[in-house]
């Protein structure tokens, strides 16, 4: 008998001490409220263009196949600070084959949100023309769900979206990191998001790395350059110039409006 109140002595003892440590661990956590993350945005490029010149001959498609990389691979920089963010062109990609056009739609896009007021300021290059766009942020329904995957270190989970209608959005988040943004106009998830697919634009945002960078708030600025417009305004101007193209002008559109 005095054995078994012994063992159950020692049984009880390792269960406190596990709650203890436990306990301890999870008043440590950090969540991280301000950094930088770099995103690697990858275009399938072939893609693109196989689905643009559905319907019509293909010759000429092929031929530019020939001169260039199917993937165009760009890196953007996302700095964060509690509920303010600065999405902006990071660092360049020597490995990277320009395609025929010198600039792909939304390649130098530079995106500052509030994500507090759900307010964004975004500067966009359309050919020749520079536009600032001021509006309000995209509110996403969001469908989370179990599915996990690690990104960049941190667990994230998978959470699925339509927006613009018809674009189906696959996105990952972490709840390690408290600011909820993420890349170009995604946000709305408790937490960061680290990952983004566009399955049907051919189209993938994910982070590389997290920096825990001292990053003031004050020090995110928005862009001022463009011809000041909201998303309304700037979809009008693109689809004058565009609306015309077909598939081609269909595509650039969307990503423009992404």
């Amino acid at each position: 008998m005095k054995n078994i109140i012994m063992k159950i002595r020692v049984l009880l003892t390792v269960i406190l001490c596990a709650v203890v440590v436990l306990s301890a661990q999870a008043q440590h956590t950090t969540f991280l409220q301000q950094g930088r993350i770099e995103f690697e945005k990858r275009v399938n490029l072939f893609a693109r263009m196989d689905e643009m010149s559905k319907g019509e001959d293909n010759s000429w498609t092929d031929m530019l196949k020939k001169g260039m990389s199917q993937y165009q691979v760009t890196y953007f920089d996302y700095s964060f600070s509690h509920q303010t963010s600065l999405y902006k062109p990071g660092r360049d990609n020597p490995d990277n084959k320009k395609p025929i056009w010198e600039s792909a739609p939304a390649e130098v896009n530079v995106v500052y949100s509030r994500l507090d007021s759900m307010q964004s300021i975004s500067q966009k290059q359309v050919f020749e023309q520079m536009f600032l766009v001021k509006d309000s942020m995209r509110q996403i329904r969001w469908k989370i769900t179990d599915e996990t995957r690690k990104i960049a270190g941190f667990d994230c989970r998978r959470a699925n979206a339509v927006i613009m209608d018809s674009i189906y959005v696959v996105a990952f988040y972490t709840d390690a990191i408290v600011t909820p943004g993420g890349p170009e106009s995604f946000s709305g998830l408790p937490g960061m998001i680290l990952g983004v697919a566009l399955p049907h634009e051919h189209v993938t945002w994910f982070a590389t790395k997290v920096l825990i960078d001292d990053i003031k708030e004050e020090a995110l600025k928005p862009p001022v350059k463009g011809k000041p417009v909201d998303n309304k305004g700037i979809r009008e101007s693109v689809s004058k110039i565009l609306g015309k193209w077909g598939n081609y002008g269909s595509a650039y559109i969307r990503a423009i409006m992404l």
